[in-house]
């Protein structure tokens, strides 16, 4: 850990992948450097306004009021934070201001806050991720299978992909994926998470299946997670950017609810049936009450081939696109060939539309995998 410099050259400054502090506070820069061991990142303190090089390439500057007036030339950034020592000076916010700063803070009341958003700049956290939950209208819908063809499709086509298995009855989408063998993290090993969970080290803990990460079940007796674990593993998947899909049950428990009300968006499956359109509608007012954004996803043809519009509009849900039969679906998967790796197969190419839509298009990269 760097020790408060004032005079290094310039073109000497080492590359900063921790926050920059900038204080000759004593008692503030002990108590951000704790906060940054913390987080474990590695930060470089500066007694003194820092080289403008290093103010500018820093992911997150922290700066003590002592200093604020001091470092208000240095020029405007993103991920600058004032911190205050004097909760009774109403001067700060001007200084604030003129600091070009996105927050004041005061310690130890937003310390919490603070780790976050330290952690945040250690592990280069982009926008969160878009999350897609897929659920069935009613059992044997199909969600799991369109689930795992959305999240081989979005990685086939570049995009960091995690697909998480929330569903403990719907025997592992390991084995949708066909590596029930791979090595790598089940959710009985992540049971106890709490709080902040690095992003960067579950993707690494999970298995890789066809350019995505996956976390499923184990083939153990675990039927369920806190939803205190799930909070945690899903936030540290949001983080990571790119695309999460999950697989949820229809019968909602404390984790599935949980997971839900993280997502942007959620895609109902429901076969053209009206007995299927009458389940459907039950699982609907569930999602409903943590999810604003359910669009319908309806199989396609039906024993009376009711229209897909006319099954969304019965369930008053917006139609994100039928889904036709795919013939040697069953055969791919007995095999270990997972759904949507047929490129040209009716599964695909829904997925490829849908992601297009909620999505912008990425070039792709070699590996699959920005």
């Amino acid at each position: 850990m760097s020790t408060p410099t004032t005079d290094r050259p310039q073109a000497e400054e080492p590359a900063l992948h921790g926050p920059l502090i900038v204080t000759e506070d004593e008692s503030l820069a002990e108590h951000l450097l704790r906060l940054c061991a913390a987080a474990g990142s590695e930060p470089l303190l500066f007694a003194g306004p820092p080289p403008r090089q290093l103010w500018e390439s820093a992911p997150l500057v922290l700066v003590g009021d002592d200093l604020a007036e001091r470092c208000s030339g240095l020029g405007r950034r993103t991920g600058v934070l004032l911190l205050g020592l004097d909760l009774d000076d109403s001067e700060i916010w001007v200084r604030g201001v003129q600091l070009g700063a996105e927050h004041v803070l005061f310690l130890p009341d937003a310390e919490g806050w603070l780790l976050d958003g330290i952690a945040d700049a250690a592990e280069g956290v982009a926008a969160p991720a878009l999350t897609v939950a897929v659920l069935g209208g009613r059992g044997g819908a199909g969600a799991s299978t369109l689930a795992c063809a959305l999240a081989v499709t979005a990685a086939r086509t570049g995009r960091r992909t995690m697909l998480i298995d929330a569903d403990p009855l719907g025997g592992g989408l390991d084995v949708l994926l066909g590596g029930e063998r791979a090595a790598g993290l089940r959710w009985p090993d992540l049971a106890g998470s709490r709080g902040r969970v690095s992003g960067a080290e579950l993707a690494q803990a999970l298995p890789e299946l066809h350019r995505l990460t996956a976390l499923s079940w184990d083939r153990g007796d675990t039927l369920a997670v806190p939803p205190e674990a799930m909070r945690s593993v899903l936030a540290a998947a949001r983080r990571r950017g790119g695309l999460v899909v999950l697989d949820l049950p229809r019968h909602l428990d404390p984790a599935a609810g949980q997971a839900l009300e993280q997502s942007d968006t959620a895609l109902l499956v429901v076969p053209a049936e009206l007995r299927a359109m009458a389940a459907a509608d039950r699982v609907c007012a569930a999602v409903r009450m943590r999810l604003a954004d359910v669009r319908a996803v309806v199989r396609t043809p039906g024993p009376a081939r009711l229209p897909a519009a006319e099954i969304a509009g019965g369930l008053r849900l917006r139609l994100a696109g039928e889904l036709p039969q795919e013939p040697g679906l069953a055969f791919d998967v007995e095999r270990g060939a997972p759904p949507g790796i047929r490129e040209k197969g009716p599964l695909a190419r829904f997925c490829a539309t849908f992601l297009n839509e909620v999505i912008p298009p990425v070039p792709a990269v070699e590996g699959g995998v920005l």
